[in-house]
């Protein structure tokens, strides 16, 4: 069993007195992929955003338990956030890429925590967008708008983009939902290659996405956590009749 990342205790969030997310506790392992599923609004995002403390920036929020990364608390005073984003890479369902050049969005974060040197940040891009596998269909343009490029290859530049602050963590939230099959597959694949280095934690409403990227999967349904177990266990051995009518179609 690989150490655990990610420990989750008594997880309980509110917007204002909404309960979103309800008693929610499980443990996240390092360089595994872990997939959140279930049915729109329960709770799977929602989530995904406490685990770098993104639900902050949200007005008449309550958060109370504990999420724990590499055994320490996120949600203690202390912890500075900005830090802790530096350790947690995001990336989103739609590509939100700046309106610079390719090479710009690349280096942004890098810029952001201080190097200035030309040939650090270009070595910096280099090794990024190698590693979200889109080097060789960028590396004549990077000079270009990133918006000129398809929303596959936008994709592939955020995830690079998240790539270059060097995270531990890498949270993906819905990163294929926008994209056409043969996108989608080069985004799986990645994600596939990148569990080398990263723990990668997985918002996807597509069940086969799930069963294809994920080691364990998190099935959710109105802010509780149902299930959680390997992924070829939820579906194909569930122990809640819950997620069983959810992974085989009954309901959702």
């Amino acid at each position: 069993m690989k150490e655990i990342k990610i420990s989750v205790k008594d997880l309980n969030l509110f917007y204002g007195k909404k309960q979103a997310l309800v008693n929610v506790s499980l443990d996240i392992p390092a360089q595994r992929v872990t997939a959140l599923i279930g049915p729109s609004g329960c709770g799977k995002s929602t989530f995904l955003r406490t685990l770098n403390r993104m639900n902050d920036l949200i007005a008449d929020i309550t958060i109370s338990g504990e999420v724990l990364i590499d055994k320490s608390n996120i949600y203690q005073d202390r912890i500075d956030v900005v830090q802790l984003r530096r350790k947690i890479g995001m990336v989103f369902q739609k590509s939100n890429l700046f309106p610079v050049s390719i090479f710009e969005n690349v280096v942004y974060g890098s810029k952001l925590n201080g190097i200035r040197n030309k040939k650090v940040l270009t070595e910096i891009a280099e090794k990024s967008l190698r590693q979200a596998s889109i080097w060789d269909e960028v590396k004549d343009r990077l000079d270009e708008s990133a918006l000129s490029l398809s929303g596959g290859q936008q994709q592939r530049v955020c995830i690079a983009r998240t790539l270059a602050i060097e995270p531990e963590i890498v949270l993906m939230d819905e990163p294929a939902s926008a994209l056409d099959p043969i996108s989608t597959a080069m985004i799986e694949e990645l994600i596939h290659n990148l569990k080398q280095q990263y723990t990668i934690v997985i918002v996807t409403h597509n069940m086969q996405q799930a069963a294809r990227v994920s080691d364990q999967t998190a099935f959710f349904y109105l802010g509780e956590l149902i299930e959680f177990d390997r992924t070829t266990t939820i579906f194909t051995n569930p122990t809640k009749k819950q997620t069983e009518d959810y992974v085989t179609g009954r309901f959702g």
